[in-house]
């Protein structure tokens, strides 16, 4: 089932055109990565979600339905900006908060304790949020987003301010609500975790939509006939025997290399020119990352026409 569709999306500031004929399509219960270079579009979509703006032209619907005031309760958004009162104690703030969303206290509470066990962080409740570093201030965020159980997470830039254990306890999080059904986008430059936890992408560039798929066809799809290969032997050796019809990409010490082939070149034809040098332990080929396929999507569009 489709949990949000965006269809054909323009948005206009002044002068400035922050979306131009923007569609995508959302799955529900999968985590869709929503990426782009600043100053993209991502945060002008994001605020049509989340009704703080509306479109020019065009329609969101969630679950089906033309997207209306109604389905802001459905909806559970942590900006990339953080906005905790500061005097305010962590419990007070984060039960006040529960209750803006509809939350009677006696269930905030009870959500709330679980959350805070859950977050290793049950013994901030009376603490004020300006004596909380950035990364625990983002834990008690991250729990007010997700509270009242919305069926469309958005997060953005989730795991900024956290060390790699508690970005690690966040990531496991966001993974366990998708396997109870939630469904989540998720905007970030960390490439890393869009490759590790995200099903599909979408990039955005220049107030358009480049390129979107899964993350294992995006980055097929980036795949130029480059091949990893490991091998015991010299460096040299190897080097030498690849001067015709093939480019040496990259090398180091440990045995391995990244190996383009030439027009009409196969994987047995670099096999058959480097085994009388070296002994091949390994030839796989070379899917680029998703920080790579990134980069070059990117650059290609702004290249001059």
């Amino acid at each position: 089932m489709t949990a949000l569709e965006a269809k054909s999306i323009h948005k206009s500031y002044a002068d400035h055109i922050a979306l131009n004929d923007v569609s995508l399509t959302v799955e529900q219960g999968t985590i869709f990565g929503l990426l782009g270079p600043n100053g993209a579009g991502k945060t002008s979509l994001i605020r049509i979600i989340n009704q703080i703006t509306g479109p020019d032209a065009g329609e969101v619907l969630l679950f089906g339905e033309r997207l209306s005031p109604s389905h802001i309760a459905q909806i559970g958004y942590l900006p990339e900006e953080r906005g905790l009162y500061k005097k305010m104690k962590v419990g007070e703030q984060a039960l006040y908060l529960a209750q803006l969303k509809g939350l009677s206290k006696q269930e905030a509470k009870h959500r709330l304790d679980k959350w805070f066990k859950r977050l290793e962080i049950d013994g901030w409740w009376n603490k004020k949020v300006e004596e909380l570093s950035k990364g625990m201030a983002q834990k008690i965020q991250f729990v007010t987003t997700v509270l009242h159980e919305p069926k469309l997470l958005i997060l953005d830039e989730p795991f900024s301010g956290f060390d790699p254990i508690n970005a690690n306890l966040i990531k496991s999080e966001i993974m366990r609500l998708k396997e109870e059904g939630t469904t989540i986008i998720l905007s970030t430059h960390n490439m890393g975790s869009v490759e590790e936890i995200c099903d599909n992408i979408a990039l955005i560039n220049k107030s358009r939509v480049i390129l979107d798929g899964s993350v294992k066809e995006v980055r097929e799809k980036f795949h130029k006939n480059e091949y990893k290969v490991r091998f015991d032997g010299n460096m040299i050796a190897f080097a030498t025997a690849l001067w015709s019809g093939f480019e040496l990409l990259s090398k180091n010490d440990d045995g391995e290399a990244i190996v383009k082939l030439g027009e009409g070149k196969s994987v047995n034809d670099l096999l058959n020119t480097i085994t009388p040098s070296v002994e091949v332990k390994e030839v796989i080929a070379h899917i680029p990352t998703m920080q790579e396929v990134f980069i070059q999507a990117v650059q290609h569009e702004n290249q001059p026409s």
